[in-house]
């Protein structure tokens, strides 16, 4: 039987093309230029949805500690093109996105299931979130995660939690001038394409959507990478 709206997969697919769109931008055009914002506003789609699948694969997954893994490795793998890409040298502090997903995984589940004292927990998610500073979506892909898991039966606090996570982003984006917090807006996209065209199912289970986006992320970099030093003529440096 065929459910309306649109599946995880096809939802990650999308927002994977938003990344490569927010990625290219960053690469290539004027951040606060016309074709910059629109593109950059695209790219904000892509980071909080990923960090709700990061949810919604706690909840669902047969083995947490295989994610968690899958997740280090490939933050790992990623760390060295990511740093290129924003920095144009490694190694540096900037760990990318897939390493602040693996934090939002390990604080869901130490707040959810480490048999601690709970300012204990309060104190470790604190620590997580530090950390996260050093990865792309820093403290959104550790909180978004949180407050869904926490809040997964009251749909009201749920949703509630993911906008004003949202409004704060732009919030702090409008500190740097109208034109950084209307790029940062598309994040409102996010909680309106979750609540009304995510249908809750999971999609085919082939292990070709399983890994893509594991490998597509430090791939795209890394190709990225290479256009730019082609066609920019802006090089690496290691150590």
């Amino acid at each position: 039987m065929h459910v309306k709206g649109l599946n995880r997969n096809q939802i990650k697919y999308i927002v994977i093309i938003a990344m490569v769109i927010d990625h290219i931008a960053w690469a290539f055009v004027p951040t606060l230029s016309g074709l910059g914002i629109a593109m950059h506003f695209i790219g904000r789609l892509t980071g909080p949805t990923m960090a709700f699948f990061i949810a919604e694969g706690y909840l669902h997954t047969s083995d947490i500690k295989r994610y968690a893994a899958r997740l280090c490795i490939f933050a790992f793998i990623s760390w060295i093109p990511f740093s290129i890409f924003e920095n144009g040298r490694w190694p540096t502090c900037d760990f990318g996105m897939i390493y602040t997903l693996f934090l939002g995984l390990i604080a869901v589940w130490v707040w959810d299931k480490a048999k601690i004292n709970y300012y204990f927990k309060i104190a470790i998610v604190i620590i997580i979130l530090l950390l996260s500073s050093f990865g792309d979506w820093s403290y959104t892909a550790v909180l978004i995660p949180l407050i869904l898991v926490n809040y997964k039966d009251d749909e009201e606090l749920k949703w509630g939690g993911l906008i004003l996570i949202c409004l704060v982003k732009i919030a702090l984006a409008m500190t740097y001038g109208w034109k950084s917090g209307l790029m940062q807006s598309g994040i409102l996209l996010v909680p309106l394409m979750l609540i009304f065209l995510y249908n809750g199912e999971a999609g085919s289970k082939h292990h070709f959507h399983k890994w893509f986006f594991y490998v597509f992320y430090p791939l795209h970099l890394v190709i990225l990478i290479i256009i730019r030093y082609k066609v920019l003529g802006i090089g690496v440096k290691f150590f």
